[in-house]
């Protein structure tokens, strides 16, 4: 029943797309598993990614269920979108249920996809990761499959507004090798690996990226370290320690 609802959604995504007539350029996806359970691990920079990142599996006619907050299903339009296409709700009070979700799925075979950095990362650097996408993999036996997307943020991120005019926008994403989950690896250390290999492949989408800044009032979308006008990671962290 799954599928009725989530190739509708990618057709209608897919219109979209070309309407606001954006440039997606995806390199990698025969990195993803043509069968079989993998944990997707991606950055986290827009509120559209996890649309980017399903794009990213279907050439290898995948499709991803992604981990996101609860209240996502609770709205009355993307709630039974959400859990027609077997997304799976985290409650951050109740993660465990999540958890066992996310398990019971990739042991059946489904690839999850999970976003580390739990939120948003406002800076567009990546943020430290939490440890579950990694025990996840290990606890299934199953590989994580790293990737990056960038150019996502400047249609709709945290604390701008939306842009879905006919833009021309540019968007990257890059598909790494599969990374094994050995069981034997302490899951902090397995954490790290993976995180290090996102940064590579963010780094790589970023030198790739077509287009700049146009002026100086264009900049808020590249972060501070390559000439941005992002907030640094610390001026976020100061930021949410308020």
């Amino acid at each position: 029943m799954a599928e009725l609802v989530y190739r509708p959604v990618i057709g209608f995504a897919r219109t979209l797309f070309k309407t606001w007539d954006l440039k997606i350029d995806c390199q990698g996806s025969e990195n993803i598993p043509r069968s079989g359970g993998a944990v997707l691990v991606s950055n986290h920079i827009s509120y559209l990614d996890f649309i980017f990142s399903g794009l990213a599996a279907l050439p290898q006619k995948r499709l991803v269920r992604f981990m996101a907050k609860e209240s996502v299903f609770r709205h009355r339009i993307s709630g039974p979108l959400m859990r027609g296409m077997k997304h799976i709700p985290v409650d951050r009070d109740q993660g465990e249920a999540a958890y066992a979700h996310a398990l019971a799925s990739l042991r059946s075979g489904e690839i999850v996809g999970v976003f580390p950095e739990a939120t948003i990362s406002p800076s567009f650097t990546l943020k430290s990761f939490k440890s579950g996408a990694a025990r996840l993999a290990q606890e299934a036996g199953v590989p994580l499959v790293p990737m990056a997307v960038w150019g996502t943020q400047r249609l709709w991120t945290k604390g701008h507004p939306r842009n879905f005019k006919r833009s021309h926008t540019p968007i990257t994403i890059r598909v790494g090798e599969a990374i094994e989950a050995s069981k034997d690896k302490y899951a902090g250390a397995l954490t790290r690996q993976v995180r290090e290999r996102v940064q590579e492949l963010l780094e790589a989408a970023q030198r790739a990226y077509p287009v700049r800044p146009k002026d100086a009032n264009d900049t808020w979308w590249m972060p501070a370290h390559l000439g941005g006008t992002a907030p640094t990671p610390e001026e976020v962290r100061a930021a949410e320690a308020r």
